[in-house]
């Protein structure tokens, strides 16, 4: 430590000491500590460290977990631009490589002297009430039944004010000339629920089977558009009362089934389609192949298959400690060959992909300029810790995206009959046209 940095006794300079050394670089963003002491770049955001318990939080929970606690309890806050100090703080972590080195036992000494100095040093705090609590053995029914209640059964309430008249919470498809404007939400999502009729090829009377329908939102575009009869499968109830509520209301109660179940007890088969938009990342990484059997045994012969789901690469799969600990517990995501391949080792033909990745950047940014411009609200429903996760979450969301450390592809497959004959069309040209209008 230089003579320079030993005179500079204030907790921010402790403190930016112990991350440049982490870091193995410069303080990337500006650093305020309790104490009114600030260090580090002038421009930008400022991380904010309200409380002496953020710093203990980081000792018994080192990493990108103990920081998202400390972050959603408003132990630690950020003035200024969120989404830039994230960017700022990767891409400082990139420059150390893929991989980088953990800290040894000097690191852990000075790190553990420092704390002992800013009187941080304390009982484990403990765990806020938002994380997830999941019991059980992983991919177990029950446990898999609670994973996706923590999630999706936060309320129906709160996930109409995050999006737009579609109720759809996945990717949405956005024309080239559109702007971010948060009126193009709406198109954006019907543009994806229609190009995802037109690859299953969906007609009037067509047996469509919507695994992990969420709030409903391809099963209505199908019934009402298509005038498909449609299953629609989901584990959690509040989505179920709300797309039986959606059916009911528009009179749709001859083409619509909704179904509170498992994917693992659906029987029968025999469908014309199989669509699950954004659940494959739910499932498991052992379970996998089970699914990818079940959508081969419940589609007919000539029947297509259209997955929707997010990736990661092969150095990061899961979903990351924040997401599994807050957001989606026991998510799993792997790169798009090895979902093709899955999907092919079941006998599914795979005729298509398409990656949505940019679209996907557009859309979480559209759903967080709605939480900040609710805030109130939200916090009012959900409470402050709740909603500062979501926040978290979303702008998190949108960097991993843009920086290609996330991805989410369109997987259309098919069915082949015995002799091999597919039924698909020679090109996909026609899935497009005129798809703005429709």
């Amino acid at each position: 430590m230089t003579p320079a940095r030993t005179a500079r006794t204030g907790a921010a300079h402790r403190l930016a000491a112990l991350v440049e050394d982490a870091l193995g670089g410069p303080l990337p963003v500006r650093l305020r500590a309790w104490d009114g002491t600030e260090t580090g770049p002038a421009d930008g955001p400022v991380v904010v460290v309200r409380s002496r318990r953020a710093l203990r939080r980081l000792l018994w929970q080192p990493g990108e977990l103990g920081l998202a606690q400390a972050y959603v309890t408003g132990e630690l806050e950020v003035d200024g631009d969120l989404a830039d100090g994230l960017r700022r703080m990767w891409a400082a972590a990139r420059e150390r490589g893929p991989h980088p080195p953990r800290p040894g036992l000097a690191d852990r000494a000075r790190a553990a002297t420092t704390a002992v100095r800013l009187g941080a040093v304390g009982p484990r705090p403990p765990v806020p009430a938002s994380q997830a609590r999941l019991r059980g053995g992983l991919h177990t029914k029950s446990r898999d039944r609670a994973a996706i209640s923590h999630h999706y059964d936060l309320s129906n309430d709160f996930y109409r004010l995050l999006l737009d008249d579609t109720m759809a919470y996945s990717c949405g498809l956005w024309a080239d000339e559109h702007t971010d404007a948060d009126a193009d939400a709406a198109d954006a999502q019907r543009a994806k629920l229609e190009l995802i009729c037109r690859k299953l090829g969906l007609t009037e009377g067509a047996r469509l089977l919507d695994i992990g329908c969420g709030w409903g939102s391809l099963t209505l575009h199908a019934a009402e558009r298509h005038k498909a009869r449609v299953t629609a499968v989901t584990l959690a109830r509040e989505q179920a009362a709300h797309v039986r509520e959606q059916v009911r209301e528009r009179g749709l109660e001859d083409r619509v089934e909704v179904v509170c179940q498992d994917y693992r007890d659906i029987t029968g088969g025999d469908y014309d389609a199989v669509s699950s938009v954004e659940m494959g990342e739910h499932v498991g990484d052992a379970e996998y192949p089970a699914f990818a059997a079940a959508l081969h045994r419940l589609v007919r012969p000539q029947g297509r298959v259209l997955v929707q789901q997010m990736s990661r690469g092969r150095d990061a799969p899961g979903g990351g400690a924040f997401i599994e600990a807050y957001i989606a517990p026991d998510m799993h995501m792997r790169p798009l060959g090895e979902t093709v391949q899955l999907l092919e080792d079941a006998g599914l033909e795979v005729r298509h992909t398409e990656s949505l990745r940019e679209h996907y950047v557009r859309t979480v940014a559209a759903w967080e300029r709605t939480l900040e411009r609710r805030w109130d609200d939200f916090a009012a429903l959900v409470g402050e810790e709740t909603a500062r996760v979501w926040r978290l979450y979303l702008v998190g969301g949108a960097l991993a995206f843009e920086q290609r450390r996330m991805g989410v592809d369109q997987i259309l497959g098919v069915r082949p009959t015995a002799e091999g004959v597919s039924g698909m069309p020679a090109t996909p040209g026609e899935w497009y046209e005129r798809l703005d209008a429709s």
